[in-house]
């Protein structure tokens, strides 16, 4: 190459390359270009110059859907616009329904008679340069089953360290077969993917791949469950899978275990999906439960209830029992909250079932509070209450501290919706005390929300502020929008109560704010009461 490099300083050469070509730089002082893929009206407008601009016009959703497909890749662009060119009497539509299944994709994007246009073609160049490591490396990050991760995934699907793992992904990056969209996150385009899931098939036996993957799927498992135990350290606990050698993340307090679920969610759940079809059911079974408190307290519903679907599915196959009955108590929790009141009964007694046979007490005595919770929102009080007290039974016999606090605190509610508010400030301060001794921040702070209440109807409103301020900051660390809403509805009926109308209407307007995000129709009526105090009040 460089004995045709132009030596006058009136030449000048354009070098195109999938390799960053540093040695041009470093000796011949050439200034690197760095191209990034086209935006979606510039790939679409590629699209119209090969097949016209007609037939894009009469199929604009198609197009666009293409371009995505093709990763806004001039190259991938150009050779499936000259496949709808030379099809004239094939739809967009139909073109798409061919790119769509991922693993034809790469078929559907070959030339026969051009070898030049064939993306494979393209890939390999870079691909066939790399050395065996790197070969292997880019081969098994075909198995992640999301186009987005971190080091520590692809270390556990490589069975390597971090470090050197960072360093393979940081030089494929440099030989532009993944991206680093941000430190320590890596892409993997879906060509890319298609291409490597390719390699991957032909030159890796069955075995290394499966090992591979339920690697990774079991550093997906452990560092949930890391994160489990810093946000909800009392929460179900179940037996996990061998941990080998895994690199697990460190969360040094709730805020950052949040901070990462909510980077992996999509990962999470694309993981429960890959392990169900694979038939890695052990690890489908329990990672939906480890991750359980994650998704509640993110207010992710439909994914809540879909990944303890594919639970329960998975725990079936296995005939196991615990799996089964987890899974069925998150799907009764995440029908209560939904208001699907029939389906969580179902779910909860199918759930006490199992839970009496296995002897599981955690288990028995968080159904029998749902069960309550369940009767309690349909004011059937007496019935409610009577289950409460069952499940603090089961809960003080097993020695489950959370659970006892949370059936006294559910006991509370009862009494302060039968008049009698001094016994449930008393109930509440005694749940209280349970959860700060365990320490459980959570749910202490969920204590507010019915202690904060009794306080402000008792006439103790600065204890009631100061519980309640207390709770919306630690649900605001929790990332759980759903409760510090709930919490600065409690606040606002305090300053209310006491005719601040000032803090009253912000914190109106912060409880609709949340609900809004929530998508929740509560947001407007709470809207109208932040306007209403905030008109001049009548004499």
């Amino acid at each position: 190459m460089r004995p045709l490099l132009p030596a006058s300083s009136g030449c000048f050469a354009v070098i195109t390359s999938r390799s960053r070509l540093a040695g041009l730089g470093t000796r011949e002082g050439a200034a690197r270009v760095t191209l990034d893929i086209l935006s979606p009206e510039e790939a679409v407008e590629l699209l119209g110059q090969v097949i016209g601009p007609a037939r894009v016009a009469a199929e604009p959703d198609a197009a666009f859907q293409m371009a995505d497909l093709c990763g806004h890749l001039p190259l991938a662009l150009r050779v499936v616009a000259e496949h709808a060119a030379s099809r004239p009497a094939l739809s967009l539509n139909g073109l798409l329904e061919e790119l769509r299944d991922e693993r034809h994709r790469l078929d559907a994007l070959a030339d026969r008679e051009d070898e030049l246009s064939d993306v494979r073609t393209v890939f390999s160049w870079s691909y066939r340069a790399l050395d065996p490591e790197l070969r292997r490396t880019f081969r098994l990050l075909g198995l992640h089953p999301a186009p987005e991760f971190g080091i520590g995934a692809a270390a556990a699907l490589t069975g390597t360290g971090e470090r050197g793992t960072a360093r393979r992904l940081r030089e494929l990056t440099s030989a532009h077969l993944l991206q680093e969209p941000k430190d320590g996150r890596f892409r993997l385009h879906d060509l890319l993917r298609a291409y490597a899931l390719e390699c991957t098939s032909a030159e890796d036996t069955q075995h290394s791949r499966i090992r591979a993957v339920r690697q990774m799927l079991g550093w997906y498992l452990h560092a949930t469950d890391r994160g489990r135990k810093v946000i909800l350290p009392h929460s179900h606990e179940v037996p996990l899978v061998p941990a080998a050698q895994l690199s697990l993340p460190v969360f040094l307090d709730a805020a950052q275990a949040m901070g990462w679920f909510e980077q992996e969610r999509q990962n999470l759940v694309a993981a429960m999906r890959q392990a169900y079809e694979l038939g890695q059911y052990d690890i489908a079974w329990k990672l939906p439960v480890t991750a359980d408190g994650f998704f509640e307290l993110g207010s992710h519903w439909p994914e809540w209830k879909e990944v303890h679907q594919l639970g329960l599915e998975a725990a079936q196959a296995l005939g196991d029992a615990l799996g089964e009955a987890s899974n069925l108590f998150c799907l009764g929790d995440a029908a209560w909250r939904g208001g699907g009141y029939e389906e969580a009964l179902e779910n909860y007694h199918r759930t006490l079932d199992i839970a009496r046979i296995l002897g599981d007490t955690w288990l028995e005595g968080f159904t029998l509070r749902g069960l309550g919770l369940i009767h309690e929102e349909q004011n059937d009080f007496s019935e409610a209450n009577a289950l409460f007290v069952k499940a603090l039974e089961v809960f003080r016999d097993g020695g489950w501290r959370r659970g006892e606090g949370m059936a006294l605190l559910s006991l509370s509610r009862s009494a302060r919706a039968a008049g009698d508010i001094e016994q449930a400030i008393t109930l509440g301060q005694q749940a209280t005390r349970i959860f700060e001794a365990l320490p459980d921040e959570w749910s202490t702070a969920w204590t507010a929300l019915s202690l904060g209440p009794a306080l402000r109807q008792r006439g103790r409103a600065a204890e009631a502020e100061t519980c309640l301020r207390r709770a919306v900051d630690t649900f605001a660390r929790f990332t759980d929008r759903q409760s510090e809403a709930m919490a600065w509805e409690a606040l606002a009926e305090v300053f209310e109560e006491a005719r601040n109308r000032t803090d009253a209407q912000r914190s109106w307007v912060r409880a609709a704010q949340l609900y809004e995000l929530l998508r929740h129709d509560k947001s407007a009526e709470l809207y109208e009461r932040a306007a209403r105090l905030a008109s001049p009040p009548e004499d």
